[in-house]
């Protein structure tokens, strides 16, 4: 085994555990998070049937963006449902033998990747191109938009361009989930995308990308607009209540 086997096996290890804990460290302090006050965004559901339904609507349709700004929509639209698609199709270098719904959706995963640099690409001209949301932006902004679309570039290179190895990067994979180690292609475009990748996962627990589960958590969003029904106290004020009385 090579010494870049060797280095890329260490970097999605610690890349993988970088991700995990930190996910799972943002979404305790997310549920730990007080909420003191009943601040639904307006006309809200008042059961929580409905808090789900349309909170499912806003991950899956992007209601609230939709009605906001059109053209954003389009493209961040394109950029999720296509990044979907590509993840999905992913699946099969983690799999053997692959599920059938996962095969099927093998040539929609393919071309989706140009729907979701597409939309990329669109979603950064708007941080250049519009004033009031050029002004907010930050280097953080510009590089993470930067990160995917390198990532999404260099994977359509390796699909329409220079092809990869695929068995030996899926023997590769597999090898990493069952401690069985396998030589890496040393193709240059799947080393970039899989560092690209690599990088991603560790940053993604620090970045403005914590929006994915953020949203759940989201006041605005998970709550039901019931305060004439139900009392709404947070479980700080809850515990002062019992250490005061």
């Amino acid at each position: 085994m090579n010494s870049l086997t060797v280095f890329y096996i260490g970097l999605f290890y610690v890349a993988t555990l970088l991700l995990i804990a930190g996910l799972a460290y943002r979404i305790y302090e997310y549920s730990r998070t007080p909420a003191p006050l009943k601040i639904p965004t307006t006309p809200a559901p008042t059961t929580t049937s409905g808090v789900a339904y349309r909170m499912a609507r806003e991950v899956v349709l992007f209601e609230s963006l939709f009605k906001s700004n059109k053209w954003i929509w389009v493209f961040g639209w394109m950029f999720h449902v296509g990044l979907a698609l590509v993840l999905f199709r992913h699946v099969r270098y983690f799999q053997e033998p692959v599920w059938f719904v996962v095969e099927i959706v093998q040539p929609f995963g393919m071309y989706a990747g140009f729907a979701m640099v597409a939309g990329l690409l669109g979603l950064w001209a708007r941080r250049f191109l519009v004033d009031r949301v050029r002004y907010i932006s930050t280097p953080s902004d510009h590089l993470i938009l930067a990160l995917l679309i390198g990532i999404g570039l260099s994977g359509m290179m390796m699909t329409f361009v220079a092809h990869a190895d695929i068995v030996a990067l899926k023997a590769f994979m597999l090898g990493l989930m069952t401690f069985d180690f396998q030589p890496l292609p040393t193709d240059g475009p799947l080393l970039v995308h899989l560092t690209l990748v690599a990088l991603l996962m560790i940053i993604f627990p620090i970045s403005k990308l914590l929006h994915a589960p953020g949203i759940f958590f989201s006041p605005t969003r998970n709550q039901a607009d019931n305060p004439r029904e139900h009392r709404h106290v947070a479980n700080w004020a809850i515990e002062l209540e019992r250490k005061n009385g």
